[in-house]
């Protein structure tokens, strides 16, 4: 059987995000989600050293082994997830991560509107406050303030239609001339890799 692949998740927040990831987890069993929630009080570049730092260790690793790993190692990916969402950094460690092998899953304004295109082709510029009372009226479940880590399982299993509405988004942000404008998000990059690796695993063990 293929050997599971490895997500590590650099998260800026402590719970919506990992809440939500730690369903992906359930439902894609055969992609193995490793959540680190840094929780630094919207400092991004932050967020981005630690990943760096988990970039540059599974690197180090592969050259102890003479640059030769097992595929499982291989396939290991190291995200950085964090908003815009007005963070004055936010460019440089978006840089950051792209010179030292880190993947970036964006959002603008903020992690929740991720969270609504599960539910709604939502399109309009809006303020983190103003996504976040949408997903509260989309998805009672869920509130900023009082229960922002709900059970997102029922959410995670619309994640193919996030991913159309997501998908769209960056297409219309583009013809704007302005790529990940307000709003869109690109963590549609991330679940649909760890789906298609949680497939492959699930189709090649399949045929064992």
């Amino acid at each position: 059987m293929e050997p599971e692949h490895r997500f590590y998740l650099y998260c800026e927040g402590v719970k919506t995000e990992p809440a939500y990831f730690q369903a992906v987890r359930r439902r894609f069993g055969n992609a193995q989600v490793l959540i680190k929630a840094i929780g630094v009080g919207g400092v991004v570049r932050t967020v981005a050293e630690k990943a760096i730092d988990c970039a540059k260790e599974l690197r180090s690793k592969k050259r102890a082994h003479g640059g030769s790993m097992s595929s499982y190692e291989e396939a290991d990916q190291v995200w950085a997830v964090f908003d815009r969402n007005g963070h004055p950094r936010f460019n440089e460690a978006v840089a950051m991560c792209r010179d030292n092998h880190v993947l970036v899953a964006q959002s603008n304004p903020c992690f929740e509107l991720w969270l609504v295109l599960h539910l709604e082709g939502y399109d309009k510029p809006a303020s983190s406050s103003d996504v976040q009372a949408r997903l509260h009226e989309l998805f009672p479940e869920y509130d900023h303030s009082r229960s922002p880590n709900p059970n997102f399982d029922g959410l995670v299993a619309k994640v193919e239609e996030a991913e159309r509405c997501a998908s769209k988004q960056l297409r219309l942000r583009r013809c704007e001339g302005q790529p990940f404008g307000n709003p869109s998000t690109t963590l549609v990059c991330l679940t649909r890799t760890i789906r298609q690796a949680h497939n492959k695993a699930q189709r090649l063990g399949g045929n064992q």
